[in-house]
């Protein structure tokens, strides 16, 4: 798509990724809509006057009819790390019926080019939420939609205090023997590189129907016009721990939005 045009509709306002993506697509002149959980505007901080925003639960497929109409592309970012079936959020809730329902808005919107942030397997990650990504990516191709699949790393913010662990796990993961062995596609990855190349991943077709994984977003974020700390949406997210215990707020997950 062409900078200025159409405009990109991306889930998850108000939350970790999503705001990343909304302002590196901005930075790159790109109009954004966000659908954000009821009551978040607070948490838009100034993208609530930058961007189009609409109140939306992914997971009522009613509160989503006509909200990618007139968009060029959805980013749908949602999901988690962690599960909860005692609250009914089990992985497939989190991650497949939130992708399922996105998508069939895209369809019956008429958009139809879909971003999906996936997840890329790794030893420290639950087997229950890669299955249920990878479900929702098998969804998505059946879907008759043109989708990027985005298998993304664990993500931390530049500023965030690490621990060891993962620290020589991102310097390592790009050094061989890792890299050669695709594992370089596990190791963290500091979100604002990720969000700059999903913004890339917006401006082109070239990825259309395609897997793309950290070491392409990478590549892409390197013709992003903005230093990363620039398209940063602030200091409230700087304290997030990556440990692969904790719930890293991909997204908002079910009963986010009550006190």
């Amino acid at each position: 798509m062409a900078r200025g045009t159409g405009g990109i509709l991306v889930t998850g306002g108000g939350s970790f990724l999503g705001d990343y993506i909304a302002r590196a697509l901005l930075a790159e002149g790109i109009p954004v809509s966000l659908l954000a959980p009821p009551g978040a505007e607070d948490r838009l901080g100034q993208l609530a006057r930058q961007a189009r925003w609409s109140p939306a639960d992914v997971w009522s497929p009613g509160s989503l009819r006509g909200k990618a109409r007139g968009h060029e592309a959805v980013i749908h970012t949602i999901g988690s790390l962690i599960d909860d079936p005692a609250r009914g959020a089990s992985y497939e809730q989190l991650n497949l019926v939130s992708a399922r329902n996105v998508a069939n808005m895209c369809i019956s919107d008429g958009v139809a080019r879909l971003i999906f942030i996936s997840g890329a397997r790794a030893p420290w990650l639950k087997r229950g939420y890669i299955q249920s990504k990878r479900a929702a990516e098998s969804y998505l191709r059946r879907s008759g939609l043109r989708t990027i699949i985005v298998r993304a790393p664990v993500l931390y913010t530049r500023d965030q205090d690490r621990t060891l662990f993962f620290r020589l796990a991102t310097r390592l993961g790009g050094l061989p023997p890792m890299a050669w062995v695709g594992l370089g596609n596990a190791a963290p990855m500091a979100v604002e590189a990720l969000a700059r190349g999903v913004a890339q991943l917006a401006l082109t077709g070239t990825y259309d129907n395609s897997i793309v994984y950290a070491e392409d977003l990478r590549r892409l974020a390197r013709r992003a016009r903005v230093h990363p700390e620039k398209a940063s949406p602030g200091a409230q997210y700087s304290g997030f721990a990556d440990a692969p215990d904790e719930d890293l707020p991909f997204g908002w997950t079910p009963g986010d939005e009550q006190p």
